[in-house]
């Protein structure tokens, strides 16, 4: 994701980065640490791609020099997730479980097909990735399920998977199925299954573009802003 980024902003004149950071060191424009700490640069606003292991380091660091965050990993547990809520008290953090522009166009379109198919469809979500992901499910799903169970009159219950001989469905569910192989770079779709009929709603991720670009434009949205948490449903709101 480093390199997308990298790539995505030099596309774009009122952008610039000014360090990175990435144990494996490679050739850039810009100096690159293997530790958050060792930089020494000015910057704007810190974009985040790595991994849950990195978040305290990153929140403390971001916290020290008063600088918004964009939180782009996923995999926090619900510990990381107070940990975010409290540094947002001191800065900006944009938080979104999922960067791309269209996908949260979808969740939003979810809403509305949740709240108008809520009696007589089971819903189902089904999500691909490459075989090297470690979430499972994603954290879009997560954040499909929790968007479809909010619009609910009546909460459902999350189902991971099925399997044995006594695994018929039960009403108020939510199915919920990760799939792993190749480098699918990710795939959503959320079955809405009636009767006599089905409505399918899909997203697919064909690169990892639309995360660097919805990444970047969150970072130009958050910086300037005052403490507290910033989501994509703002963003889309504007």
């Amino acid at each position: 994701m480093g390199k997308t980024v990298t790539q995505q902003a030099e596309a774009n004149e009122s952008l610039d980065i000014v360090a990175g950071v990435d144990k494996n060191s490679g050739t850039t424009e810009y100096p690159v640490y293997d530790t958050l700490e060792k930089v020494i640069e000015e910057a704007d606003v810190i974009i985040d791609f790595s991994s849950r292991e990195m978040l305290k380091s990153l929140l403390d660091y971001a916290k020290a020099r008063s600088l918004p965050a964009v939180l782009c990993a996923t995999g926090y547990t619900e510990q990381d997730k107070v940990a975010v809520i409290e540094a947002s008290e001191t800065i900006p953090i944009f938080r979104s479980e999922n960067m791309s522009y269209g996908m949260n166009v979808v969740v939003a379109l979810l809403k509305k097909a949740a709240e108008l198919l809520e009696e007589g469809f089971d819903i189902e979500v089904i999500e691909k990735h490459h075989n090297q992901k470690k979430d499972a499910p994603s954290g879009t799903a997560n954040m499909i399920v929790r968007a479809i169970n909010g619009t609910l009159s009546r909460q459902s219950d999350i189902v991971h998977g099925r399997s044995g001989y006594d695994a018929k469905r039960q009403s108020h569910e939510i199915g919920v199925h990760a799939i792993r192989g190749g480098t699918i770079p990710g795939e959503h779709t959320v079955i809405f299954a009636g009767q006599d009929e089905i409505i399918e709603i899909k997203h697919t991720a064909l690169s990892k573009k639309i995360f660097a670009a919805g990444a970047l434009r969150a970072a130009a949205y958050i910086v300037g802003k005052g403490p507290g948490m910033t989501s994509m449903d703002e963003m889309l709101k504007r």
